[in-house]
């Protein structure tokens, strides 16, 4: 995803809807959608009277006793971040600074360094540099992997943390220490910031006849150039004979962009997705209408789209990086049987979020519901099941096993749909495969990753292709369905 980064019901216009955010791609606290208030709710909960006497002395001892004078508006913005840190990971208190961020990252518009990136065993791994950027020109690549920002080391950090120092106000100077596999060797580079202006949809036609199309997350423009990249994959071929939709690492985004996409291929009022919580505004249905998608005064943007997008033989590639808005696509595409999902398990954010604003520069996200499918099943903590298992290579899997899913996240919330229970299976597979991985740093053999997405390499795209050709797959003979939720009695 990138370094930076509204649905609808019959509530709109009272209300405005936005999406979470994941800055620079890492795939753990994937995208959630989110309900933008500009004043928290009337009713308050009866407040504990005790507690918050404790809480006040608290207060008072710090400020008088700690050893250096503390700033009192910071403690309270501390107290409030961790009270609402406990809850999941997604629930977040935001300060000016992140709340602004936050903001940013929803138009696909954010001052920075222009890499889409990903966490790799500990370090920012430059998935692929946007063009134009000051990191494409800086000449950073593909697969290079920062190990310092500034005088920072990476390891150790969180993928927000990174993203913060790699962020910054424009035309200012970052130094970032970059270890490139391919030549064995690390070096400093020097990048100046500038505002950077994301691209989340890219379109090809891979050989006469196929093609694909690429969304790496769901943001402010997503829908309208998913529309115009799919208008254009059909005036250069009218009779496309298959099509693959690649959500692959796609962190999630916007909820009225998983919306419109999959309306593209799906009968009109089609169920998309339901949400349901405590609230009642957290419960809804969105359909596969221009009403939940469609923007205020704005034309649809699928209106476009020839016939044939709703006949075309479809593939949806996923994997453990497909989250949110993603797997709510992949989830109804599934579903309604509208194309075979190829890959792997997904990541499994499957709770929406609301975000309420406290003041003009502060507000709170809070999990206030969860994802269904149209088939009624959460994708909390479960995610997609693809029809075919997928490796990420002909030779594999490696990276696979290592990458975090909601599941693994501490504190997360469960589907709803059964008690959950410790996966053996998928402990002994990352830790088979981290020692692997170690093994081989140590011989100082660098293990080789993934292809880019897209490329004559991508093995997984190749299976896609056989499959809509009618040709032999060569699907996982490993990977199984991660089995995160079953149903108990007592």
């Amino acid at each position: 995803m990138a370094e930076g980064r509204k649905p609808k019901g019959s509530f709109m216009g009272v209300k405005l809807k936005v999406a979470g955010w994941l800055a620079l791609g890492a795939v753990a606290g994937a995208l959630a959608t989110m309900q933008l208030e500009a004043t928290a709710r009337n009713s308050v909960a009866r407040l504990p009277i005790e507690e918050l006497q404790q809480l006040a002395a608290v207060f008072g001892m710090v400020k008088s006793d700690y050893v250096e004078p503390v700033d009192e508006k910071k403690l309270i913005s501390d107290a409030i971040g961790g009270m609402v840190a406990g809850l999941d990971p997604h629930s977040q208190y935001f300060d000016k600074k992140s709340f602004k961020e936050f903001r940013e990252a929803t138009t696909g518009r954010f001052v920075g360094i222009g890499i889409e990136m990903a966490m790799e065993d500990g370090l920012v791994k430059v998935v692929s540099p946007i063009e134009g950027s000051p990191a494409f020109r800086a000449g950073l690549k593909s697969g290079d992997l920062i190990t310092k920002i500034d005088d920072t080391l990476v390891k150790g950090l969180s993928v927000d943390q990174a993203v913060k120092r790699m962020r910054g106000e424009p035309n200012t100077k970052v130094v970032l220490t970059v270890f490139r596999k391919s030549e064995g060797r690390t070096f400093p580079v020097n990048i100046i910031r500038e505002e950077i202006r994301t691209q989340s949809v890219r379109a090809k036609m891979v050989e006469p006849g196929y093609a694909w199309l690429r969304v790496s997350q769901f943001q402010d423009r997503t829908v309208e150039d998913f529309a115009n990249k799919l208008q254009d994959l059909f005036k250069q071929d009218p009779n496309l004979k298959g099509l693959v939709l690649d959500l692959r690492n796609d962190p999630g985004g916007l909820l009225e962009g998983a919306i419109a996409i999959s309306a593209a291929f799906l009968p009109a009022d089609a169920i998309v997705v339901t949400t349901n919580g405590q609230i009642p505004d957290s419960k809804a249905t969105f359909k596969a209408s221009p009403e939940y998608y469609q923007r205020r005064g704005g034309a649809d943007p699928l209106r476009r789209l020839p016939d044939a997008v709703k006949k075309v033989p479809l593939i949806i590639l996923v994997n453990e990086g497909s989250a949110s808005a993603s797997e709510i696509v992949a989830g109804a595409l599934q579903d309604y049987h509208r194309g075979t999902i190829m890959g792997a398990q997904t990541f499994g954010k499957g709770s929406v979020q609301t975000v309420r604003q406290l003041s003009p520069e502060t507000a709170l996200k809070i999990t206030t519901a969860r994802y269904y499918t149209p088939s009624g099943a959460s994708i909390q903590a479960k995610g997609i099941v693809p029809d075919v298992m997928l490796d990420e290579t002909a030779e594999g899997n490696l990276f696979a096993a290592l990458r975090t899913r909601e599941a693994d996240l501490e504190k997360h919330l469960q589907s709803g749909q059964g008690a959950e229970v410790k996966d053996d299976v998928r402990e002994k597979a990352r830790e088979e495969a981290r020692k692997k991985f170690e093994a081989e740093q140590a011989k100082a053999q660098i293990p080789k990753p993934p292809p880019e997405f897209g490329s004559a390499e991508d093995f997984q795209l190749a299976q896609a292709l056989n499959r809509l050709k009618g040709k032999t797959v060569l699907a996982s003979k490993t990977a199984v369905e991660r089995k995160a939720e079953v149903e108990t009695t007592n």
